[in-house]
């Protein structure tokens, strides 16, 4: 699964507990975490770990911090190998988590069987829907940091998704993008 979403959506939230609830049920889960590159040092924090304490300390988790190193569209030059070797190595879920995007950072959705995008509630109005890049590949959009006083955002945000979605064209004759 490829994860997207803006800085800030909850993305390694998500993927803690939606990792624990994988581990709990039996499942080897590997995450493959994309942090930006500085453009004046070449450093990145790699701190996506630090977010994910307890599945980080999960004997059926593996995690894997890795810089952009300059790499546009989301992920690494070498993530689509990293995702073989994590298969291979007997992992059958890989989570993959880009860096905090835009509309064209979405390279991740050529490499996984589903390619979710994360959005807070307050992640646009319909026309941020309707533009053309991410939305057109997203598999599934999931509204996160819906509870407390964000529920209704969140329901607003859902029903402008679910309407601006339908103007875009089928990719797949079995599968309509859900949010």
């Amino acid at each position: 699964l490829g994860l997207s979403g803006p800085p800030g959506a909850g993305k390694s939230t998500f993927i803690e507990c939606f990792g624990k609830m994988l581990t709990e049920r039996k499942h080897k889960v590997s995450v493959l975490a994309v942090d930006p590159s500085s453009s004046t040092s070449g450093g990145s924090l790699l701190g996506d770990k630090t977010r994910m304490t307890e599945l980080s300390r999960d004997m059926n988790a593996y995690i894997r911090p890795s810089p952009t190193s300059g790499t546009l569209g989301g992920v690494t030059r070498t993530t689509n190998e990293a995702i073989l070797l994590c298969e291979g190595g007997g992992y059958d879920v890989v989570l993959v988590e880009t860096v905090g995007v835009g509309q064209s950072e979405f390279a991740v959705a050529d490499m996984v069987d589903m390619f979710i995008l994360l959005l807070p509630p307050a992640g646009g109005d319909e026309l941020q829907g309707i533009k053309r890049g991410i939305i057109e590949v997203a598999d599934l959009v999931a509204i996160n940091k819906a509870d407390g006083d964000l529920v209704v955002p969140a329901r607003r945000i859902q029903a402008e998704y679910i309407s601006a979605m339908k103007l875009l064209r089928k990719r797949s004759e079995v599968w309509r993008p859900k949010v």
